[in-house]
């Protein structure tokens, strides 16, 4: 029994290592081009490890580029959006986890419905542009996004879970609605709201499409980024004395793009981690 157990153990951890090559490979790749020589990679010579290591790729976005403009308008927009999502999300979630709200099924199922069904790109476009006046206004980034409502789905099913007696009590001692919400709901619901937070920081961190339809005087910087990537071409240098020693490649200038637009969720990421693990599992066990 042993001797199979081990050969057991062998088998897994071949078959794991095996994955974590799998996982692995496509951001070592993609981290490896990026550092890599714009001509090993136009001769397609990158694997995990640059054979001629430079910030070339880099340099060309920063210096070629105003990034510093961009880049706040980013960060104030996913940290006010994502302040004002959380908040929005966990008052609708609570709403709908009242037992006593009497049009509880309807609206739930309304907002369900909205999961599958659409207006379309152009009636959004008109009812933002036209009705709400909000092209070129900085709302446009963050009232479209106030409400998720797969974030409503999992948030009122956390709350859900919490001990119905705390809101009675608290309710008995005359706490009203947004006084049991504020002190009572919010402070039980760490996980699920860091678990919300998260989602609405990277939808709104790589958000560029509103941009590009809505608000291109204020650019963001996934905005400026895509316009790089769109706008990378080989670049020689005539007076070089090799034709091509001073070349920038197209693909070692998107696969830099991709580290920099990515670089500052990774950062967050495990500060976020273990809520984020304890919101997503929410409802998985019952009691």
């Amino acid at each position: 029994m042993k001797s199979k157990d081990k050969i057991l153990d062998y088998i897994l951890l071949v078959l794991f290592i095996g994955v974590i090559i799998i996982t692995v490979y496509p951001f070592l790749n993609v981290l490896a081009i990026s550092l890599n020589d714009p001509i090993d990679t136009m001769r397609n010579i990158n694997f995990i490890f640059p054979r001629k290591f430079t910030f070339s790729n880099y340099t060309y976005v920063f210096k070629e580029n105003n990034l510093i403009k961009p880049f706040m308008m980013s960060v104030v927009r996913t940290l006010l959006g994502t302040l004002a999502g959380v908040i929005s999300t966990s008052m609708v979630a609570y709403v709908l986890s009242r037992r006593d709200f009497y049009f509880n099924k309807v609206f739930t199922m309304l907002f369900v419905v909205t999961m599958y069904v659409s207006g379309g790109l152009v009636p959004e476009y008109l009812l933002l542009t036209r009705d709400l006046k909000l092209g070129n206004n900085f709302l446009v980034y963050i009232l479209p996004g106030l409400i998720w409502v797969y974030n409503i789905v999992l948030m009122r099913s956390f709350i859900d879970g919490l001990p119905i007696a705390l809101q009675e009590a608290a309710r008995i001692d005359g706490a009203n609605d947004f006084i049991i919400w504020a002190r009572i709901v919010l402070p039980l619901c760490k996980p699920v709201l860091a678990t919300v937070a998260l989602f609405v920081a990277v939808g709104q961190w790589n958000s560029f499409m509103d941009t590009y339809l809505y608000a291109r005087d204020m650019p963001t910087l996934q905005y400026v980024l895509y316009e790089i990537m769109e706008k990378a071409t080989i670049k020689v240098d005539p007076h070089a004395a090799d034709q091509v020693a001073n070349a920038v490649s197209p693909l070692s200038v998107r696969m830099a793009i991709t580290i920099i637009a990515t670089l500052p969720i990774l950062i967050v990421y495990p500060f976020l981690q273990r809520y984020f693990v304890g919101g997503m599992t929410v409802g998985a066990v019952k009691d």
